[in-house]
């Protein structure tokens, strides 16, 4: 599209269309239409175009009268201008746009949709980049426009129009650094040429469609009809107006010359007036207004100075109009929330006001109803979702074939570039030759000069207009990725709400449970029914194709998602716990997880600095972890490394079985019974932990196998995949991150960590310490497996693995770390708690109770701060002496007690011997 040059009406310029004006007509001898206001109001987009189609004999060029629908975006034909009913539509707003320029016949295009390509043909060139270029522009308008409000007879602008504008001329300007605008073809488009005679074809049979037969024979039935009535109004007195012929716009007396089609000749009689043009009668009005393809010949008979006021009238009323009606919605939408809001505080009032059980149960049904229609709600979006993705597949497929399309153009372009080279010389030569070529050579050779300076300019335009085509889809398929990208964000909000709302509903029936106890008869039945109900609702019952689901049996490193837990109790838990998980998981997914998935993506090559210990931190994404946990084992373990180690240890364990192979059996199915890896019997995972294990202590003959080694290879297996780089892993925990002696017989330092901890939480949790202390509590039963596995058994996987990326790249500054942030996450529910026991049976599950991975890090490495490494060792060092001293302490009284035993063995008298020994084994 373009504007129109000043005061220039031969050459009368587009301007964007809008389906809710009439067309306007300009005559081209009219000098003043550029001055006037009518000038901006859009015309419509329609004229005469042959398409190419049919089969058989019939196979070729028909002639179509096209016209565009502004508010489906389809470009309707039919046979002729006054036909009532279209015989089809072309979708454009899924349409790419091609010209053929090594095309037989001039001004042919092709428009091509996801299920066909339909070839076209306009009268002249210039006829057919217009066509183009409104075309390109329409498809712009409506994936730009705001969506679709219910028609009214006032429908049209909104408030948003004048941002669309701005976004159109901005477009406009854009596609004119590809394409130079094309002036609007007098007579060929527009209104003006409904009234021109049908472009003639070889035969009439041939430019009947006998596909859409029955359209044809409506059409044709409409037009008899139409003749009748027009014959029978002919007998009345709006005749003698109806023989006058129609005024022409302008106020101008039609001529010969106006109404006949260009090319005739000046003496030709004049033609009748068109029969769409008649005045209506009462009863052909109704159909008129009913029909889907508009008739262009209605209002040419009236006045231009009436069109421009009406034009300007129904503009200011249509926008008037569409930003009351936008204003009066969001009212709407603030009520309803208004009223939902008021809705949930009465219902929880009711709930607390409620005096019997039966009526809180009534509230927790409607609270379960309210549950299946936001599912309902979630899987509508869902499908949205599905069909937003399935149009962006089809609009990639569409560029890349546009930009197959446009290289195979450019392999074109460069080969005939090389043929005129090759041409350009010769021609060259042989002027340069001394002998002149005969006359007639010389003739056709610059015609044939003159035909390749055509072909280049040709393929000049169609350059540019590939290029502002492929321009305008990747804008449209951008915006369309931006669609997607929003509807995701929305139903992981609502998975999240949907989520919380049914953790809120499992812990209500908790508290119904502990509170009706077994005096409640017959509802104590009834709420353990609700509870086996709610603890059977999975994911599996929704779709299983679905990106974002609340919640699976298991994760993606093979966990149980929800333990099966023996006591019901911890069932329930275990349900609430992994609902949060999952609605934590949705809220954080576009504000915090994609982020950081594009920060990783970025990061190609790994190396020590302040970035990558804050993304390590933030923990790293699946797809990436286990190439960072290996650049992390391999910076530990670059010393010790060497080709073939582990081959040769496994050999070694397959000549010799190792003293610690039949407490390694033992172990292997006690490790992790959570995981679908070590627990089915068809999985390799635990011939590989064996494996594993054994050459670890072959490895590490001091140390051999302790228990709790398994479970950190096991971690290292399930990450990695991979038998050697799990071993490895697993010789750079035990030598290289943790200290020395943690896994020997005696576990000196581990116990020394244990009396670091209970320090630093006397440091770091005063409150928490002074309440344990006051009920006798020995943290060191809980925490010594936490330092020992480092959390393999205490913390759900997700939070787990986050622990683990830090503590690769930090060592065991991380685990101090968390296990203080462990306990002041919970806190406040352990000062709740007056009584050791209550104390300790909270404290043997608290840690999977933590569902905010977000919350957990934070309070790790900010609330925690400042954690110098240069505190650690000494604490270590000062505790590492006395744990000493107590070892050397009782060593000697052992020593003694055993002197003291065995002399008073020796000083006892027969007199004094047992029984049982007198007897003898007898």
């Amino acid at each position: 599209m373009q504007k129109d040059p000043e005061c220039t009406p031969p050459s009368e310029s587009t301007q964007p269309h809008n389906s809710a004006r009439e067309p306007e007509v300009v005559p081209p001898g009219d000098a003043e239409g550029c001055a006037r206001p009518l000038d901006t109001v859009p015309k419509k987009l329609c004229g005469y175009l042959s398409k190419f189609g049919g089969k058989g004999p019939i196979k070729g060029w028909k002639c179509r009268w096209f016209f565009y629908d502004e508010k489906k975006c389809h470009l309707y034909y039919s046979r002729t201008a006054q036909d009532a009913n279209p015989l089809d539509s072309i979708d454009l707003s899924s349409a790419v746009f091609d010209c053929k320029v090594d095309a037989e016949d001039e001004g042919t295009f092709e428009v091509k949709t996801p299920n066909r390509v339909i070839t076209l043909k306009a009268a002249t060139k210039q006829v057919m980049l217009y066509w183009l270029q409104q075309l390109q522009m329409k498809r712009w308008e409506f994936h730009n426009s705001p969506p679709a409000l219910p028609v009214t007879p006032a429908a049209g602008l909104s408030g948003n129009g004048p941002t669309l504008h701005l976004k159109l001329e901005q477009e406009e300007a854009e596609l004119e650094e590809f394409l130079c605008p094309v002036k609007t073809p007098i007579g060929f488009v527009g209104a003006a040429a409904a009234l021109q005679p049908v472009p003639a074809m070889p035969s009439a049979l041939q430019n009947i469609s006998l596909k859409h037969l029955g359209t044809e024979i409506q059409n044709t039935m409409h037009s008899i009809r139409g003749n009748k009535q027009a014959q029978a109004i002919g007998h009345g007195p709006l005749m003698e107006e109806s023989s006058q012929g129609v005024e022409p716009q302008g106020g101008e007396q039609p001529s010969t010359s106006d109404t006949s089609t260009p090319g005739k000749e000046p003496e030709e009689p004049p033609k009748p007036t068109p029969r769409s043009s008649l005045p209506s009668s009462p009863i052909q009005k109704p159909k008129r207004q009913s029909n889907t393809f508009p008739f262009f010949s209605d209002g040419l008979s009236r006045s231009r100075t009436a069109q421009e006021k009406v034009a300007a009238l129904e503009q200011q009323v249509l926008m008037l109009t569409e930003e009351l009606k936008s204003q009066k919605e969001l009212v709407i939408i603030l009520h309803k929330a208004l009223e939902a809001a008021q809705q949930e505080k009465r219902a929880s009032s009711a709930y607390l006001a409620a005096a019997e059980d039966k009526d809180r149960l009534e509230l927790v049904r409607h609270k379960v109803r309210q549950i299946v229609e936001l599912s309902q709600r979630v899987e509508t979006l869902e499908q949205d979702r599905e069909r937003l993705v399935h149009e962006a597949g089809l609009l990639e497929q569409q560029v890349q074939e546009l930009q197959q399309h446009v290289q195979l153009l450019m392999d074109k372009n460069q080969a005939k570039q090389q043929v005129i080279c090759k041409l350009s010389q010769k021609l060259t030569e042989d002027l340069a030759q001394p002998e002149q070529p005969a006359n007639g050579d010389f003739l056709n050779q610059q015609e044939r000069i003159e035909h390749l300076k055509d072909d280049m300019e040709a393929y000049r335009t169609q350059n540019r207009f590939l290029n502002s085509e492929i321009h305008q889809v990747t804008k449209i398929w951008r915006k369309v990725a931006e669609k997607e990208k929003a509807l995701l964000t929305k139903c992981a909000y609502l998975q999240a709400r949907n989520c919380q709302v049914e953790s809120k509903y499992l812990a209500g029936l908790r508290r119904l449970q502990e509170a009706a106890g077994a005096e409640a008869g017959g509802l104590s039945e009834l709420l353990q029914q609700l509870v086996q109900e709610a603890l059977q609702w999975e994911a599996g019952e929704a779709s299983g194709s679905v990106e974002l689901r609340p919640i699976s049996e298991y994760d993606d490193y093979g966990f149980l998602t929800v333990p099966d837990y023996e006591v019901e109790d911890l069932k329930l838990l275990a349900k609430i716990q992994a609902l949060e998980v999952c609605s934590h998981q949705l809220l954080a997914l576009e504000a915090v997880e994609r982020p950081l998935r594009e920060r990783w993506a970025a990061l190609t090559e790994l190396a020590p600095s302040a970035e990558l210990k804050q993304l390590l931190r933030a923990g790293v994404p699946r797809e990436h972890r286990a190439r960072v946990w290996r650049w992390l084992v391999h910076r530990r373990v670059r010393h010790l490394h060497s080709p073939g180690c582990y081959q040769e240890l496994l050999a070694r364990g397959r000549a010799c079985e190792h003293p610690a192979a039949r407490q390694i059996e033992l172990d292997l199915n006690r490790t992790f019974p959570t995981n679908k890896h070590f627990t089915c019997p068809t999985s390799s995972f635990p011939d590989k932990l064996r494996r594993v294990l054994l050459a670890f202590s072959w490895q590490n003959p001091t140390i051999g196998y302790c228990q709790g080694l398994n479970r950190l290879a096991a971690i290292a297996l399930l990450v990695l995949e991979d038998e050697e780089s799990a071993f490895w892993c697993l010789v750079a925990i035990v030598e290289t991150i943790l200290p020395a002696e943690y896994y020997s017989k005696t576990l000196t330092a581990s116990q020394v960590d244990q009396r670091v901890l209970r320090d630093l939480l006397s440091e770091k949790l005063p409150r928490l310490t002074a309440h344990l202390g006051q009920h006798h509590i020995d943290l060191s039963l809980i925490t010594f497996n936490w330092f020992l596995v480092v959390f393999a058994d205490s913390l759900i996987s997700d939070i787990l693995l986050r622990v683990w990326d830090a503590f690769l790249y930090e060592g065991t500054k991380v685990v101090f770390r968390y296990a203080l942030a462990i306990f002041k996450y919970n806190e406040e529910e352990i000062l709740r708690l007056q009584d050791s026991l209550e104390i300790y049976q909270y404290l043997r599950f608290f840690t999977k109770t933590i569902c905010d991975s977000r919350k957990l890090m934070s309070i790790a490495f900010n609330d925690m701060n400042p954690f110098p490494m240069k505190q650690l060792r000494q604490l270590r060092a000062v505790h590492q002496e006395r744990l000493e001293a107590e070892l050397r302490e009782l060593e000697v009284l052992k020593a003694e007690y055993l002197e003291r035993r065995a002399s008073r063995g020796r000083a006892v008298p027969e007199s004094c011997v047992s029984e049982d020994e007198a007897e003898g084994d007898g």
